[in-house]
């Protein structure tokens, strides 16, 4: 039986006296219940006794050598069973670790959701009892939920503090500058781009500056990106490249991105001199251990780079 201890006001129910309470209930005699608990019969009558005052009620109503149970007792009983099964169950839980059942959840970028959730829907497929819950979040955000507790795991693009993150390198993704397919790219860049006017989304800022860091072209990066008009904004990641497929902006996606966009044919993706990705690592809490489940999970995640 498990030992907790029920307190109602001042009064305190020892789960000894507890167990010799049901143990007679069951048996309904007290030399059995003294024999079965290897005490003799009035340490049973002693722990009824003192259980009745702690309650404040009488638990049985005796009549000779026999009782019959009370109302009172009955809720008691009642009650202590209940406890003894979902200890049982509790137990079962903890032994019992399924690697395909249970909640996952998750958080990334949009980009990277699109790439991932056609995937893990397939696992979903396979696996009907696991439940995937995918979060499109900025990485300050899946950080601090990794943190506090409220998201098992996360993709970010920068490596965190690893006093607090268990940090694992998935892959790099390549980053994308988008344009209209008319236009004529022969200009300065630089020109290009002020001309166009940015289509601004929550990542834009660090997928440019990464660019213009990374692509050994050196218009880019004595770039003021600040300075760069913005002909819109827009945070959801399938609808970001709609109005430059319709001429109007430019900007930076990962290759995902663009590759899942429905007119990709209206698109132009200006090569840069040097390539340019961003690494993705795998986040959460330190020290913290996982389910079972998260090793099906992350199969997926980790055959995707």
């Amino acid at each position: 039986m498990i030992l907790i201890i029920l307190c109602y006001g001042k009064n305190v129910l020892n789960p000894i006296w507890l167990k010799t309470f049901v143990t007679l209930v069951d048996t309904g005699h007290f030399t059995q219940t003294a024999e079965k608990l290897f005490m003799t019969q009035p340490g049973v009558s002693q722990h009824i006794n003192k259980l009745e005052q702690a309650c404040g009620h009488s638990l049985l109503k005796r009549e000779k050598k026999s009782f019959v149970i009370t109302e009172q007792g009955k809720l008691v009983y009642e009650y202590v069973k209940k406890l003894v099964l979902d200890e049982q169950a509790l137990i079962e839980q903890m032994n019992f670790d399924n690697p395909y059942s249970g909640e996952c959840t998750f958080a990334c970028s949009g980009s990277v959701a699109l790439l991932l959730y056609p995937k893990l829907l397939k696992l979903q497929a396979i696996h009907p009892e696991l439940v995937i819950s995918l979060k499109a979040a900025p990485n300050y955000q899946i950080l601090a939920e990794v943190k506090e507790g409220s998201i098992d795991q996360g993709i970010v693009t920068d490596i965190p503090n690893e006093s607090f993150f268990d940090v694992k390198q998935l892959g790099q993704e390549p980053l994308c500058l988008v344009t209209p397919l008319s236009i004529d790219n022969k200009a300065s860049i630089k020109e290009m781009l002020m001309e166009l006017g940015v289509i601004s989304h929550p990542d834009v800022e660090h997928y440019l500056s990464l660019y213009c860091s990374q692509s050994n072209e050196q218009e880019l990066q004595q770039l003021d990106i600040n300075s760069i008009p913005v002909r819109g904004f827009i945070n959801q990641i399938s609808q970001i490249l709609q109005p430059i497929a319709e001429g109007i902006g430019f900007t930076v996606l990962p290759k995902s991105a663009v590759d899942s966009f429905h007119n990709k044919k209206y698109l132009k993706i200006i090569a840069p001199k040097h390539s340019v990705v961003e690494t993705l690592y795998l986040v959460k809490k330190k020290n913290r251990s996982l389910p079972a489940r998260f090793k099906t999970f992350n199969s997926v995640i980790e055959n995707v780079w």
